[in-house]
């Protein structure tokens, strides 16, 4: 016994020599989760105050589309269809969607081509001007809208498409591309080069490989490239109101400002027209969330 208590008695004093690396100090049990230990009230409550800040307009706005004229109900009880079908059929709402889905569906359409053209561009290939060109690009993200109406509705008188979609579907593409090519091109960074390589000695050409091997891995990115060319169409308001005079040439967002008068606002038409324009984006966003998500976390993280 006592031979065994200078034995441990060496060992401490050696332990504690001049020179030894010191011990690491041992954590309580209590501690080692401290940020498991949060009361879950802590997290819920100001999630929940955001989502209530953040839905209450939405259901107001639902509301006073479902609510009979006239009444003052905080509960959407009787509803009524009736602003819905007033929108719809006599201020011809069915008119200003098919606008707003053909400009939106060709301005997703022409966005993602020519980005999916000028970021394999800029990825793939060195040039003089390529570092003038980017930052001529995200220059270009400070220019507002407004500023280049005069010389974009001269150009379009000149081309004689005033009063036209493809006025529209051109503006916005114009103003949708630079921050599009940056976004494209980092995502192609990310595919490694040596996946077309191994495809030019398969004998595959360029346009093939960038089909057949590129293409494929990219498409959370020309989702969310596209999804956000579309929505940014669907609800601009500037250019629509700039370049389509008719009637029959508007689109949702100008068709809106169409229901509020100068002495009076009809707030159940208005609110039934803000559901019908809302309905489509929300739809998007639920179909591509997934996409979307893995879209933006792939510029992140490098390949």
């Amino acid at each position: 016994m006592t031979a065994l208590l200078t034995e441990k008695n060496g060992a401490a004093r050696r332990s504690s020599a001049p020179g030894s690396p010191p011990s690491a100090p041992r954590r309580r049990p209590g501690r080692e989760r401290a940020f498991d230990d949060v009361p879950r009230w802590q997290i819920y409550l100001p999630l929940g105050l955001y989502l209530l800040f953040t839905l209450i307009p939405f259901y107001w706005m639902l509301l006073f589309a479902v609510r009979p004229a006239g009444s003052t109900s905080l509960v959407p009880w009787p509803m009524t269809g009736a602003h819905f079908s007033k929108v719809w059929n006599e201020r011809s709402f069915a008119v200003f969607f098919q606008n707003s889905m053909i400009v939106g569906v060709a301005t997703l359409v022409a966005t993602t081509l020519v980005a999916l053209a000028g970021g394999y561009a800029l990825a793939r290939f060195d040039f003089r001007i390529k570092g003038v060109f980017m930052l001529a690009l995200l220059c270009s993200q400070f220019i507002p809208g407004a500023l280049m109406l005069v010389p974009l509705f001269e150009i379009f008188r000149n081309l004689q498409m005033i009063n036209s979609l493809g006025s529209v579907v051109i503006a916005e593409t114009v103003f949708q591309l630079p921050l599009s090519i940056i976004l494209i091109s980092g995502f192609i960074k990310n595919v490694p080069v040596s996946l077309e390589e191994a495809a030019w000695v398969d004998g595959c050409s360029r346009f093939t490989a960038f089909r057949t091997v590129v293409l494929p891995l990219l498409r959370p990115g020309l989702i969310a490239v596209g999804s956000f060319a579309f929505v940014h169409s669907w609800n601009h308001f500037l250019f629509a109101l700039m370049f389509l005079s008719e009637q029959d040439k508007q689109t949702i967002p100008v068709g809106l400002n169409t229901l509020i008068g100068a002495d009076s606002v009809d707030l159940g038409a208005l609110a039934a027209g803000g559901v019908i324009a809302a309905v489509p984006v929300v739809i998007v966003f639920a179909f591509i969330q997934k996409w979307l998500i893995t879209g933006f976390s792939a510029g992140a993280v490098k390949g």
